[in-house]
């Protein structure tokens, strides 16, 4: 029997960041990547390789890499990590809610 999760995601990532990204940015491959940071986290810090988000994604690891570039680039995604070689802790940012007042 299969597992029903439910993930929450703000009304902006659906109707303006997904048109923004995709089509404004012509990265539609970032935006998978924050779905995908998002739905493994439900929107708070979580550690994934880039291998891990290919495989949720679908999308090749050098794919994966420039959509984490991206979105870093563009604020919407904070890293951290505590080494060279460790595995990447990220976190969605979500700069709409303060515009929005939420």
């Amino acid at each position: 029997m299969a597992m029903t999760t439910t993930v929450t995601l703000d009304r902006y990532v659906l109707e303006s960041l997904m048109a923004d990204l995709a089509g404004h940015d012509r990265t539609p491959a970032a935006y998978l990547v924050f779905l995908a940071i998002w739905s493994a986290g439900d929107g708070e810090r979580v550690a994934l390789s880039y291998a891990e988000i290919a495989a949720r994604t679908g999308l090749s690891r050098r794919t994966v890499q420039t959509g984490v570039a991206h979105l870093h680039r563009r604020e919407l995604l904070e890293m951290e990590r505590s080494g060279p070689t460790e595995t990447p802790r990220y976190r969605p940012r979500t700069p709409w809610r303060r515009w929005q007042g939420v």
